[in-house]
Order: structure tokens, then sequence, then C-alpha cells
């Protein structure tokens, strides 16, 4: 690698002086408009004139919290709409447990997500309103909170089961659900916040919800992302989930979103929640699911209405597993197995292929040869999920999900959820994740599109840059280049869509270019995960080592050896003495049949990095649970790239 950089270096710099020296001598001898007459006719001599693909990714956040959300007001989040943009710009701001705290850089875009149901009861609650505290259970969620600590935590997770149960008390539910006065004022105070700090070309904020469906404690979350401003977003009211307004039925908030379209003239996108929660019902593929069939009318709405997949955030990595990818040695990562949202039901091996990215876009194809549509047709991206309205990813930065699990030397104590049957406890969090989106421009049109074409990828938190194209005729000539999409655009299509049709006898091959993170760990290795539908319907996955740093050879048994370990436990720190600032190669698929559908992604592997616990252990000086994971493989995933057999 550090041969082809030097040389293409060298080029550039001889190209450059070229440049230089004939342009001036072409300025004394002929007018500038006669010197540029006819001289590129097809192609401006600038390789970077009338470039029409986007060019750098936006990173960005599409699920996050602020203290007007039910459960996160609840926890103690003081934080309104107003701070979480400012932060995710790039300002200094203080959190609810009085910290100073920034990103390391800001990001370009973000989606606040608060929750749709009871919009506006968390203030009221903080704030002792008397129709609240004149309920039993109101005055019970209020002394909790206003206990803080542990006793708000419980006090908070009760709110959240009586939620999830929808036995929370009618008088309540009335008074903050559509029709009633907190309610709109909520969400036109959500919708003002976002077009207040749009500022298209710097920052895009765009206008979203989350829609709740949780039942018997099943998370089926949808976030949903508005293309418009608040001029077609205030002509409606989000939906709820909770009677007798609302339903849990993803039915039902497809036809939201097609009324929204209708009625406004706007366009809407809905994203599922990491699926890790809901005991296999986020992916169906048979029979009944949660209110209704997996039917046509199912796949089709699905397939139009869900573009991408939210496959990693705090509450776990939502990739693969190690049950459903057995010979996949990097599958158990960060996974979440052992029950539903409150840990009312434990998990069951045979609910894991309704939770998985790599599972669900296998059972798509099944689905696809069945009724024509894959509704699991899907692109990536990940986010945080952080209930205290900052956006935080990084290990060393990681400000956790809740208000009471803010930076302390107790945090890592205190379970995410415990119950009769067990408990996840609070080393588990993950500090994940950010969706990079391949887009023309920092607006909320052209991001928007950009998720429609599925042309996003996930990280854990990194800002690796990945490219990845599909094609029939890339070659390694194609990687001899500092601008690989230039080939890529032109030659194939971007992660998110589908293969061209077949040219001639070959297999499909991709050019995929990976670069570390400017300010992070070098990478360990460029991987192809594969999906395919054999003739007999059956499924198939492979995961291909393609490119790697350093001189590593696979073995006998075509399994690439470890990358190394420079990690040092006593300073939270490591080393990039070992993994490449950038990985490229062009690859065949070897394995190739013309009459299978399949599927194609990329996954990138940092070198072992310290996970935040690490980094607690060494500023609060505490003592680190003997389970606790201390070091991981930071990644990215991206969308896939899709071939079906012609006729």
């Amino acid at each position: 690698m550090k041969a082809m950089s030097n040389r293409y270096l060298m080029l550039a710099t001889s190209l450059s002086a070229v440049a230089l020296f004939s342009g001036a001598v072409l300025a004394q001898v002929v007018p500038s408009e006669e010197a540029a007459e006819g001289t590129f006719p097809d192609k401006p001599f600038s390789p970077y004139a009338n470039r029409s693909y986007p060019e750098k990714p936006l990173w960005g956040e599409t699920h996050l919290h602020t203290g007007l959300s039910l459960d996160a007001g609840a926890f103690g989040n003081i934080l309104g709409p107003d701070d979480a943009w400012r932060f995710a710009k790039g300002e200094q701001i203080t959190s609810s447990t009085g910290q100073p705290v920034r990103l390391s850089r800001p990001l370009d875009w973000m989606v606040l997500t608060d929750h749709t149901d009871l919009m506006g009861f968390a203030p009221d609650l903080q704030a002792g309103k008397p129709e609240i505290l004149a309920d039993p259970k109101g005055l019970e969620w209020y002394e909790g909170y206003n206990a803080g600590g542990e006793a708000a935590g419980k006090s908070a997770f009760d709110l959240i089961t009586n939620f999830s149960q929808m036995t929370l008390p009618e008088a309540i539910v009335d008074a903050y659900s559509p029709g009633a006065d907190a309610f709109a004022f909520t969400w036109e105070k959500i919708v003002n916040a976002a077009d207040a700090h749009n500022d298209p070309g710097r920052f895009t904020a765009f206008i979203g919800f989350e829609w709740t469906s949780v039942p018997k404690g099943f998370n089926l979350h949808r976030n949903v992302m508005l293309r418009d401003g608040g001029v077609r977003a205030l002509q409606m009211v989000p939906p709820v989930t909770q009677p007798p307004m609302g339903s849990t039925n993803p039915l039902d908030l497809y036809d939201w979103l097609e009324t929204y379209q209708e009625k406004t003239g706007g366009r809407a996108v809905a994203f599922s929640h990491n699926g890790n929660l809901s005991n296999g019902w986020l992916f169906p593929t048979e029979g009944t699911y949660h209110g209704g069939t997996v039917d046509q009318d199912y796949v089709e709405k699905r397939a139009k209405w869900e573009p991408h997949y939210e496959v990693t955030q705090i509450k776990g990595d939502g990739e693969a597993h190690p049950f459903l990818s057995p010979d996949d040695e990097f599958a158990d990562y960060e996974n979440w197995d052992v029950g539903n949202l409150d840990l009312t039901e434990l998990k069951t091996e045979d609910m894991l292929k309704g939770e998985y990215a790599r599972e669900a876009l296998k059972q798509g194809l099944a689905l696809e040869a069945k009724f024509g549509t894959n509704p699991y047709k899907f692109g990536m991206g990940g986010a945080t999920d952080s209930h205290t309205g900052l956006t935080t990813a990084e290990e060393e930065n990681f400000f956790n999900k809740s208000v009471s699990v803010e930076p302390s030397p107790t945090r890592i104590e205190h379970p995410f959820i415990k119950s009769d049957l067990g408990e996840i406890p609070g080393h588990l969090m993950v500090a994940s994740g950010y969706t990079a989106v391949w887009a023309e421009e920092n607006t909320r049109a052209s991001i928007f599109d950009a998720f429609k074409r599925r042309e996003t990828y996930a990280t854990t938190g990194p800002r690796i840059g990945l490219r990845f194209f599909g094609g029939w005729s890339f070659t390694e000539e194609d990687t001899f280049t500092r601008s690989p999409a230039e080939a890529g655009y032109t030659k194939g299509v971007p992660m998110g869509g589908d293969l061209r049709p077949r040219e001639g006898d070959v297999a499909p091959s991709f050019l995929i270019a990976a670069l570390r993170d400017p300010i992070g760990a070098n990478l360990d290795r460029v991987q192809v995960v594969k999906g395919w539908m054999d003739a007999e319907g059956e499924l198939h996955e492979k995961v291909y080592d393609v490119a790697w740093s350093g001189d590593r050879e696979p073995d006998e048994n075509g399994k690439l050896p470890d990358v190394g370990n420079t990690v040092d436990l006593e300073t939270a720190s490591w080393k990039n003495s070992i993994g490449a600032s950038e990985l490229l190669t062009a690859w065949t698929d070897p394995d190739f049949d013309p009459s299978e559908r399949a599927f194609y992604y990329v996954r990138v592997l940092e070198i072992p990095t310290p996970r935040w616990v690490v980094y607690d252990k060494i500023r609060f000086g505490i003592e680190l649970p003997p389970e606790a994971q201390l070091i991981h493989q930071e990644r990215a995933y991206s969308s896939p790239i899709w071939y079906t057999p012609e006729g």
C-alpha cells in the first residue's frame, strides 16, 4: 500500500507541475476563451469538475431522545431539542448531570426522534403538574423522579413496564395523546427546533419521531424521518401506539406514512429499531405476526416504507449472531440475547433468526422468490438511541443510555434492566453507533434521497471511510487510484444498489476501499459477506477475507491469522503499529452461480482497542466486573448490493 501511495503522490506532483507551467505558457500566447474552446470537448481538464456523484460521507445520527421523551424525562433528562441540536453541531453544553461535554467532531446531520406516545408528559411530570399528581401512579412516578438515583431508575422502569403492558392510567393517556393541547404543543416545539437548526450546506436537521410499538415488551420500534420542513410536518401529528387512539401494528404506521405523503405532498421513511430485543418478532417470515399476516400486502408495504435498518446501537449490535453464523469468528460482537425489552420473557434460540440483519437479508431472498417483493431489502445504519440528548458514540466520550448512567464511579454497577428472570448488566452497554451517507450535498432532500436508494453504511462509532461498488468488470487496476469512486460509479453500482444485467459469462466483481478514521485505529481487514438461495430454496452464507494489513497469509483452512493486539489496559490506549491506514481491493466472487439470488455487503474491522469500561476504570479508579469485556474490534457495515437472476 505504501508503494502505491508513494507512486501516486509522485504522479500527482508531476501532473500538478505540468499543469502549472503549461497554464502559464498558454496564458501568454492565446486568449483564455480560445484556449478552452474545443480543447476538452467530452471531459474537462480538471478531474474534479462536473462530478455528479457524492464525494465524501456525511456523518449523522438517526435515533436520539431529549427530555421530551416519556422514558428519558422520567430518568431525569432535562435537556431539550435545542440542547441536542447544538451538541450535534459541535457546541459544548452541560449534561443533565452537570458535566461539560462536547463531541470530538461535529456531525453533519441528525434526526431527533423523541417518542410520540405521551408527548408532553415528561416535562409535566418533572414539574409536578397537579393533574399528574392526582393519579396514584403519577404521584409514585413523580416521587421516584424527585428522589433521583436508583429510585428514579426504578420509577422510570415501572413507567416503561406500564407503557409496554398498556396499563397506563387512562386519564394520563387521554391528556397526552393526539387531540390534547400538550401533545400538539410538544410536536410543534420539536418541529420548530429542527427548522431553526437546519442550515443547508452546513448541517441538516431532520424532523422525526419514534413510533414506540412494544407489545408484550417485544421491541418493534420504528424511527420516522421526514424530508420536509415545518410547513408540511405540522399539517399532521405523529401516530401513537397506546389505545384507544393508537396501534402497535406496523401496517398502521405504514398507512400513516401514506396519508402523510398524500395530504402534505411531503416524503417520509421509517427505520426499524435494532431487533435484538424483539424476541424474534421484528423480521417475520411466515404465517401470522403481531398485527397481521406475512402476505403480499405486508411484504410490499414494508419494502416501500422501510429502506433502512438500524444495525448497531447502545442496546447491542445486530449484524450477526454465533448461533446463526457459527462459521463466522467475528459474529459474537456485542450481542444482546437475553430477552425482550423489559425482560419479562427470556429469549430462545428459535427467536434469533427474526432479529439479526444478516439472517433477515437471507430470509428476504426467500420471501422475494415467494411474493416477488423483498421486504428486507434494507440499507445499513447505526445510531445511539441515547436518552441523554447527547449523541456520543466514542469509547472515551461515552455518556451512555440515560441520565442515571452518565459518567460516574458507580454507573457500571447499574444494570440496563433487571427482573425476576435475570438482568442485562451495565457493562454490556455499547458505545455505538453512527450512520454515514453518500449524498451529493448536505441538505434534507439529498440525504433523504440517499436513504431511499440505500447508499448508507453503519459504524460502531469510528468514522471509517468506506466505498463499495458492484459490477462485472472491476479489476486490480481500478484500485490504482486515489479516487476509486470514478471507476465505481462508471463501471458499477454503489452500496444499496442492484447489480446491472450480467455482461457475458462472468462472475460479479466488487471494488472496495476502506480508510481508517483519521483520529482512530488502523484497519485489520476487509470482509465480504455473501448470502444466497440455492435451487432447492435453501439459504446460505459465507464470509470472505478480501483485503488485510501486513504480510499475513491464510492457513490451510482459509483462516487469516489475528492482526495482533497493542492495547494497554493500564492506560486505556493502543498503538497503531499494526494494521493499515487504508485497504483497497477488487474482488470477484469465486463461488458465483448465475441462477441463484444473492446479496453482498462489506464488513471492515479495526485493530483491537479498549472498550469504554476501561476508560471508566482509569478515570474513576474503579474495579471492573471480572466478566466485563475490555477489548473489542470496532467495525463498519456497508449496505448490501443484490444480484437477481434474469428471467
